[in-house]
């Protein structure tokens, strides 16, 4: 991982902060787990693609509520993995998109069939993790907008090839 503007201070938090809570939360500080959930998205991503984590995750805190990570037992707070770049947006179906073209809704229980591709990646970071992953795709602008403008954390997993 690289510092980039995604691993500035956002919400209060640093770089650090954000990948201490990561680690800690999401992979129980197991830093060989951690690195093979990076090595599972790596392996099956678009060229060219950046890889954000955003989330309770990041903060340690639902964003709604203020709830911790995992409030409501182990492995029920979901993973929120953001995939950025053209070729990540071009993954999803028209109709899987909050905004069309930039910004798609994530690939969830709720929503398997807007991106038929990423199942398989969902569904074995799931198995890694014992958690809910949701992947979407976005343009820069969009994360740039959120982390920079909005001051919504996220971390930087993988740096754009």
């Amino acid at each position: 991982m690289t510092e980039e503007a995604g691993d500035a201070v956002q919400g209060g938090l640093t770089g650090e902060e954000k990948r201490a809570n990561v680690l800690r939360l999401a992979f129980g500080d197991d830093e060989e787990r951690f690195a093979q959930f990076l090595r599972l998205v790596r392996e099956e991503i678009p060229e060219g693609t950046r890889v954000v984590l955003r989330g309770s995750v990041v903060t340690g805190c639902r964003w709604k509520d203020g709830a911790p990570f995992d409030a409501d037992g182990t492995g029920t707070s979901d993973l929120d993995l953001t995939l950025v770049g053209d070729e990540a947006v071009a993954l999803f179906k028209p109709t899987g998109f909050f905004v069309p073209g930039v910004h798609s809704r994530p690939v969830s229980e709720e929503d398997p069939d807007i991106a038929p591709s990423l199942i398989p990646l969902r569904e074995a970071l799931m198995a890694l993790t014992g958690r809910p992953v949701n992947i979407q795709a976005s343009r820069d602008v969009v994360i740039r907008f959120r982390g920079d403008l909005l001051d919504q954390p996220y971390l930087t997993l993988i740096e754009k090839s």
